[in-house]
């Protein structure tokens, strides 16, 4: 007599069912590899932290065709000042918990003070609660909306502002006059 082998039901309720005190779950640590450099969109709420230490104030590249942003070493400043601008980098976050760095240009007198105005004003009322803000263009500055929930404060990751701007710039900072993004845009490559 032949032995049938034995089946084993992958439904098997002991298989699945978890104790009541959630004995033996860890919890897992979401590495952050990727920190974009961005402004958020008209649809996504979003916090700024509120730490003047979670900020810096400096210079960046900005290649509009390319959409990337380059931190640029202050010795090179001088040399690029036709090709950069200033700016502040705040630290932000959205509702899914996606770290990225705010890009906001620095107010200079222009006929675009409005935005950077309106940005400003939005960067504020992002440190105290969850915001977003869209373009009005017929005025010419953002609207920005509070959420009218009472949503959580946000979870930020445990990286210092240093980690964050290698994270951001990891492949995007600018040391030499020989970078490729410069010969880019001297028409050399």
């Amino acid at each position: 007599m032949t032995e049938t082998p034995q089946f084993k039901d992958q439904f098997d309720l002991a298989r699945i069912k978890l104790s009541t005190d959630y004995e033996g779950l860890e919890s897992v640590k979401k590495l952050i590899t990727v920190v974009p450099v961005k402004k958020p969109n008209a649809q996504e709420f979003v916090r700024v932290h509120p730490s003047p230490e979670m900020r810096l104030q400096t210079t960046t590249l900005i290649l509009k065709d390319e959409g990337e942003t380059y931190l640029v070493e202050k010795d090179l400043w001088p040399e690029l000042l036709a090709e950069t601008a200033p700016v502040c980098l705040y630290t932000a976050i959205n509702r899914q918990g996606v770290l990225f760095l705010w890009c906001v240009k620095m107010p200079i007198k222009t006929n675009k003070q409005n935005w950077t105005k309106s940005t400003l004003d939005a960067i504020g009322a992002a440190q105290k609660g969850w915001i977003r803000m869209q373009a009005n263009m017929s005025g010419g500055y953002y609207d920005i909306y509070k959420a009218s929930g009472n949503l959580p404060e946000p979870e930020w990751p445990e990286l210092t502002f240093q980690e964050i701007i290698r994270i951001a710039f990891r492949d995007r900072f600018i040391d030499s006059l020989d970078h490729p993004a410069l010969k880019q845009l001297r028409g050399e490559v």
